[in-house]
């Protein structure tokens, strides 16, 4: 049996600038209750499924989606126990998806500590992550049959977005357009379920539902592309994960996307170590140091930061208030995490 991880992160509700003060007590108070849920769906009367089941959610992580579940229904009614299932419900989904991802990706670190699937193994990090989605599944059926089919809809772009991940954009099509559509469906979609439960289950109007949707996919796909960024320009201590990871997979984010299509003759030897995976350390540290240097990151970072600037705009359609506000900041945050 593998060790219980201790890291724990303590969430980023206390790091939102300028969050009003009770604002942040009804959150950190929701988070709480959130965790506490969260123990409780992934309990087990067998103590390897109990152990397993819940190995990535004892390792912390910034619990982002529950924040902004609650984050969104404070925009409308307020937190209730609907929203905390809710928020619960979409945790869940997104830590089964890490289970998953940690396979596909052969990844060492997660959260700071060994991979689910350096823990246990490919195939019961697979099942265990099955195990989670279906837990998830049972937490949203209580919510009824909207909540249901929003799962539904959410876990169809989920898979859609990892299959296309895995697969070249057709002929013609532009990559970079491409790529952010990825993006848009694997992490923007659950992003954006959690917005909008939080709206919908503290009783927000159907502008409001709709529009803090929007804003959550599009912070989604911020959060991914400022992630996509972080795997390249941050070390191990930093991240709590193994830098180079889409690197040694061949992946191509945005950095590498905007480095290929380079007309200098200077980014030869880079655009050649960058046509596939990664599978020589040497080469992959100097892939690094070349794209850390090259102004394709400059370029991945300015067009993170418009994308940040048109979820910060949706916001102007809701009326101002501390909740709102905490949401204007989250954007910054999220969008400057790879600078």
């Amino acid at each position: 049996m593998s060790p219980v991880p201790t890291t724990h992160d303590p969430g980023p509700a206390t790091v939102i600038p300028g969050v009003d003060p009770a604002l942040n007590e009804r959150i950190l108070a929701g988070l709480e209750t959130v965790d506490a849920r969260l123990t409780e769906a992934v309990s087990s009367d067998e103590e390897f499924l109990a152990e397993a089941g819940g190995y990535l959610a004892r390792a912390g992580g910034k619990r982002f989606r529950p924040l902004l579940a609650l984050l969104c229904a404070e925009v409308a009614g307020g937190i209730n126990a609907r929203v905390v299932d809710a928020a619960v419900g979409v945790e869940l989904t997104h830590l089964a998806s890490l289970y998953h991802d940690d396979v596909m990706d052969e990844a060492d670190l997660r959260r700071g500590v060994p991979s689910a699937n350096r823990a246990y193994g490919n195939s019961t990090a697979i099942l265990v992550g099955d195990l989670l989605f279906g837990t998830a599944s049972y937490v949203v059926a209580g919510l009824g049959a909207e909540a249901v089919r929003i799962q539904a809809e959410t876990f169809v772009r989920l898979c859609a977005g990892q299959i296309r991940d895995t697969r070249p954009p057709g002929e013609g099509e532009d990559p970079v357009d491409y790529y952010l559509g990825v993006l848009a469906d694997k992490t923007g979609a659950l992003i954006a379920t959690a917005a909008r439960y939080g709206a919908l289950f503290a009783g927000a109007d159907e502008e409001t539902i709709r529009t803090l949707t929007a804003y959550g996919e599009r912070i989604g796909v911020v959060f991914q592309l400022a992630d996509d960024l972080l795997d390249i320009a941050s070390d191990a201590d930093d991240s709590g994960k193994t830098p180079g990871t889409d690197l040694r997979e061949g992946k191509a984010t945005l950095p590498v996307l905007l480095a290929r299509a380079s007309t200098d003759p200077a980014d030869a030897e880079l655009q050649q170590l960058l046509a596939g995976p990664i599978g020589d350390e040497a080469d992959l540290e100097r892939a690094l140091t070349l794209l850390r240097e090259h102004p394709a990151m400059e370029q991945a970072q300015r067009h993170t930061l418009e994308m940040a600037q048109g979820a910060e705009e949706l916001l102007a359609r809701l009326e101002d208030g501390p909740a709102v506000q905490a949401l204007r900041a989250m954007v910054t945050g999220v969008a400057l995490r790879s600078t």
